[in-house]
């Protein structure tokens, strides 16, 4: 057997001074659990005797265990729940309107930025001078911005939002290149009560629009624009165009990244031969004007826990993008949980997660970490730029202790060969992250390995938008076996379910990824209604969040996902994930990515029609079209063998690196997608139409 087929031996064995040393594994000698499995059953089931259920003992616990500092203290962990006589919170509440809408910490008042920021910066905080961010532009430029430099910039943001007339639940808009001043903007935001909405800055005119149309902001905060693969990317051109088509905004202030702003201009004579943006006197500021000459005196409000302080969008597959909404005490409770416990975030760490703001992971990867007083690094440019081994050099150079990226930029990076990782000193890693979509077992294997040194985990997680954070999530002191997603996160009552809702009996049957009850950071509804939510995610059982993904627990108790459940391949009555199509595909020593997708079919109602990215030594030939075709029966049967094998030279994807399937069948099917705003490289439908 080849050393990267199956998914079946555990190949990551922490040792015990490593499993000892966690955060987790601190947490467990606290309360005297003793394993894995009493831990998650501690934290999310109901338990004989106790005075909560699991969920809300470990909701209400986390909070102080954290360290999370709310202004007030809430009246109970969720809902209605009185104060007791002696006028300590209680641990349960009435819940009589379902999980759909549960109200967590009612009573209390806090406020994120306090705690990421204010805290952290104070004359008495060791954190002070301590570095809050490092950020290395695409040109090699690099910045470090402390606790105190970024609170001092924090409140200039908040007090130029307040003499534009922003309050507390009003929107502001981010469509920012990825720079040190995004996080300003975002905690500023967060410090008046504004509700920020982070817009990806890949977004063209139309996606951009869509967005600012629903949100409405009346102030959006841009850039002259970036560098992208040593070019430099417009924005201001295309936010303009968007508020034209948009409305609502009626203040842009825009930062300088390019010298290309009037304010460059005036300082350079002619912004040093680069191209002026365009200039609306009336509505746009520089940032040095809006900014700059602020005020670092900033009294941050206090805010009840249910605040909204987010507005994140997700694609939706057909129709208007989702509006979610999150709320000061939920989106902080839970990525200050997981970065503490999953990614055992230590005061030393320096954490890197491949994202933009616009994309929950930049929020999360920020908000966890700035929470505990850390250190983020922040990437402005390509992957491989000018080089393949980009990232290598990040994590050489600026020691990163975490490193977090999608399965399909490792496998784009891992076709150019081993010896781009190792002319770099990797030895800093101690966790790695992933997300995004389902790993194939030797993709899996070359970032332990290659990049891991075959001794860090990889902290496979996957959630969504719709939580801010994670449903599934593997803890740094379990064994790993590849792929694997390791279980329920802490404090998530997750399940498999069959169609009729009912929780699998065996293992090893695959079913429906559900959650049985909310966690603080779940939406607590979409932007445009209740009534979307309710149908997105609460209409196909009663009383459970239908997350889409396809999952499946093996005997072992180690859980998997196979791609979303609406991707499923349905052929003659047999339904299989197409990742699992797929990663038969990918062990072929020719294919370096694969997409399977479902179509139309008179004899077993659908069929398999696989697309293949060869490696790049690798011809396309019908020989080899029919070898593929041929090993997918052999694994998964004859009706699964696809009907046709297609060779092209990439993949429509998101920016996160998710294979957008639904664009693939379309194309094949001559239909319309739906909503494509996220995606990275409208080229590749083009490259999808010409497929041979």
């Amino acid at each position: 057997m080849d050393e990267y087929e199956g998914i079946d031996e555990v190949v990551h064995e922490p040792s015990e001074a490593f499993a000892e040393s966690t955060n987790v594994a601190a947490f467990m000698r606290e309360y005297d659990i003793d394993d894995y499995e009493a831990l998650i059953e501690r934290t999310t089931s109901e338990l004989p005797g106790a005075p909560a259920s699991g969920v809300d003992w470990f909701w209400d616990e986390v909070v102080d265990y954290l360290d999370i500092d709310f202004y007030t203290e809430y009246d109970a962990v969720r809902d209605s729940a009185e104060r007791s006589s002696a006028g300590n919170r209680t641990q349960s509440g009435d819940d009589s309107d379902g999980p759909q809408f549960t109200d967590w910490y009612p009573g209390g008042e806090i406020n994120v930025a306090h705690n990421v920021v204010d805290r952290h910066a104070a004359v008495d905080s060791p954190n002070r001078n301590r570095v809050a961010l490092i950020w290395e532009g695409e040109p090699g430029d690099v910045r470090e911005v402390t606790f105190h430099e970024l609170a001092r910039q924090t409140d200039r943001v908040a007090n130029y939002l307040e003499s534009v007339g922003v309050e507390t639940g009003d929107t502001v808009a981010l469509y920012m290149p990825m720079v040190p001043e995004v996080v300003s903007i975002l905690y500023g935001c967060l410090k008046v009560g504004a509700i920020a909405v982070p817009i990806f800055s890949g977004f063209g005119t139309e996606a951009t629009a869509t967005r600012i149309a629903d949100a409405e902001p009346s102030v959006l905060f841009t850039g002259d624009g970036f560098y992208r693969r040593g070019s430099e990317v417009r924005l201001k051109g295309t936010a303009d165009e968007a508020i034209a088509d948009a409305g609502h905004v009626e203040h842009t202030v825009v930062y300088d990244r390019l010298g290309a702003t009037p304010a460059a201009e005036s300082a350079g004579g002619d912004g040093g031969g680069v191209e002026p943006v365009p200039w609306d006197a009336d509505r746009d500021v520089t940032w040095g004007e809006a900014v700059a000459s602020r005020s670092t005196d900033y009294e941050t409000k206090r805010l009840p826990s249910d605040q909204e302080s987010m507005l994140l969008y997700s694609s939706g597959t057909t129709g208007e993008p989702k509006g979610i909404v999150h709320t000061h005490a939920g989106v902080l409770t839970q990525c200050a949980k997981e970065i503490h416990f999953g990614f055992d975030q230590k005061p030393a760490d320096r954490f890197f997660w491949v994202s933009d703001i616009g994309w929950m992971m930049g929020p999360w990867t920020l908000i966890g970490n700035h929470a505990f007083g850390g250190t983020v690094v922040m990437y402005e440019g390509a992957p491989d730029h000018p080089e393949p081994d980009r990232f290598w050099e990040l994590i050489d150079r600026h020691s990163i202790t975490q490193f977090g990226i999608s399965p399909t930029a490792i496998r784009a990076l891992r076709k150019h060969g081993d010896e781009w990782v190792e002319g770099h000193d990797l030895s800093s890693l101690r966790i790695l992250g992933s997300t995004g979509e389902p790993w194939d077992p030797e993709s899996w294997r070359w970032f332990y390995d290659a990049v891991g040194g075959g001794d860090c985990p990889i902290i496979n997680i996957s959630g969504g938008t719709e939580i801010c954070g994670c449903f599934l999530m593997p803890m740094p002191n379990q064994p790993l076996k590849p792929c694997t997603l390791g279980g329920p996160g802490l404090g998530m009552d997750i399940d498999i379910v069959d169609e009729t809702g009912e929780s699998v009996r065996d293992e090893g049957e695959r079913g429906y990824l559900v959650a049985r009850d909310s966690c603080p950071s779940m939406t607590k509804s979409l932007w445009s209604g209740d009534e979307r939510y309710l149908n997105e995610y609460w209409s196909t059982w009663d009383d459970l969040w239908d997350h889409g993904d396809f999952a499946q627990k093996d005997d072992d108790g180690f859980w998997f996902l196979h791609g979303r459940a609406d991707d499923a391949l349905n052929v003659a009555g047999r339904k299989v994930g197409p990742a699992e199509i797929e990663g038969v595909l990918i062990d072929h020593d020719a294919v370096n990515q694969a997409a399977a997708v479902g179509v139309p079919d008179d004899t077993t109602g659908t069929a398999v029609v696989a697309y293949v990215v060869l490696e790049p030594d690798v011809e396309p030939g019908d020989g080899l079209r029919e070898e593929l075709r041929e090993l997918v029966g052999e694994e998964h049967g004859k009706p699964f063998r696809p009907r046709e094998l297609l060779f092209v030279d990439a993949f429509p994807k998101t920016q996160s690196g998710k294979i957008i399937r639904r664009a693939i069948e379309s194309v094949y099917n001559d239909e319309d997608p739906g909503d494509l705003s996220s995606m990275e490289n409208p080229e590749a439908l083009a490259d999808l139409r010409d497929a041979v």
